[in-house]
């Protein structure tokens, strides 16, 4: 039994690294994938991390900081594919396995060591495979806890891999700032930082009561087991390729803030074509609706409603978040950005819909399947609704 079974896999900037598979010419240069206008920094190459360009960051503050770097538009459907031909390729080591975004993932390797050796050689050869197969790297940390292999997998970054031993664990973790733990954000950081708290090993030897009375008890708990390693090491396995991912979804930012319900309802038609789309080619419905809207002043909201039944139809999916969008009762108040996600998902062929009376056989899910058939043959603006040409 392998005292370190835990691998963190962390794709190497994921997003970039899949736009330059197409461009090795700008792979010396700063490149960051997002959107061309007021949009956000989807992902940036290590080049623009340089100049202190970062995910999430504005693009205007990016273009501030780097003038002279090459932004690339998003393809998600390749990001999608490549995603998914990663995780299967985890699945292949393991059954467990623990899915946390498209470009991360926990993996328990335990029930794998007497196929391919150790936890270090499985590392080896995954980072092998995913670079041949799919042209891009990825950094690997392996222990015995959860949050010690993801911070390892940091530590390893780019293209790397860290062993921690449990009995390497204090001498790894307890010199590094109380902000390298896993989960602990800016605001958690500066709170410790304000109490004096400054290294792991600082939080690791301050009495546990003394933690929960100035933290709570939760907060100050869960600091305890970080700063030990000692938090959990079992993983709760996600969806495998033949089964149906928990939620899709699409956001869009707005060229410029709007208040115009008008356009926010164009909008949110476009994002509920785009996810049923993509449900419907994936064979899967869902039943809980969620709208997310971002204001001006980068407040952000969600709003949810669960339907009577899991629905793939574009049109019952757009419905559902315009009325969400209407109960808001927003009166002018400037939108930056609208998105639309449905979550619960199961399989299409397990949903069976019961014809309420009057209803006409055929209506809005075969409407869909007509468009999707032609979309497939004649590209994706050959039919589209009326008030999104």
């Amino acid at each position: 039994m392998t005292d370190t079974p835990l691998l963190h896999v962390d794709m190497d900037a994921f997003y970039a690294s899949v736009a330059l598979r197409e461009r090795p010419d700008l792979v010396d240069q700063p490149v960051v994938v997002g959107g061309s206008g007021r949009g956000v920094v989807l992902a940036a190459n290590y080049v623009a991390r340089r100049y202190g360009i970062r995910s999430a960051l504005p693009m205007t503050r990016a273009r501030r900081l780097c003038p002279h770097v090459v932004v690339l538009a998003p393809d998600y459907d390749t990001f999608t594919s490549v995603s998914a031909s990663v995780m299967e390729t985890f699945r292949d080591v393991t059954p467990v396995v623990e899915a946390m975004s498209l470009d991360e993932a926990f993996l328990d390797v335990r029930g794998a060591t007497r196929r391919l050796g150790s936890p270090r050689e499985i590392a080896e050869r995954l980072r092998a495979t995913i670079h041949d197969e799919q042209g891009i790297t990825c950094s690997v940390g392996v222990a015995a806890s959860v949050s010690v292999a993801k911070v390892a997998s940091r530590r390893a970054k780019p293209d790397g891999v860290v062993v921690v031993s449990p009995a390497e664990v204090t001498s790894f973790l307890h010199p590094l700032d109380v902000g390298e733990l896993y989960g602990v954000g800016e605001k958690t950081q500066a709170l410790l930082h304000r109490f004096g708290l400054l290294t792991v090993g600082d939080v690791a030897h301050t009495p546990l009561q003394t933690l929960q009375r100035a933290l709570g008890d939760h907060l100050g708990r869960h600091l305890h087991h970080l700063a030990w390693g000692t938090d959990r090491s079992d993983l709760s396995p996600t969806a495998g390729p033949h089964e149906p991912e928990r939620s899709m979804g699409a956001d869009e930012t707005f060229a410029r803030d709007t208040d115009d319900r008008d356009v926010i309802v164009r909008e949110l038609l476009r994002l509920a074509a785009r996810v049923t789309g993509r449900m419907r080619a994936a064979g899967v419905a869902g039943r809980t609706i969620t709208l997310k809207v971002r204001f001006a002043d980068f407040t952000t909201i969600t709003r949810s409603r669960t339907m009577p039944e899991a629905t793939d139809v574009t049109v019952e999916v757009h419905r559902a978040v315009t009325h969400l969008y209407d109960a808001l009762g927003l009166q002018r108040v400037r939108v930056r950005l609208v998105g639309v996600r449905v979550e619960g998902l199961v399989l299409r062929a397990t949903v069976h819909h019961q014809l309420a009376l009057g209803e006409p056989e055929h209506g809005w899910a075969d409407a869909d399947r007509a468009v999707d058939r032609a979309t497939r043959r004649f590209g994706a603006k050959a039919v589209r609704p009326a008030s999104l040409v």
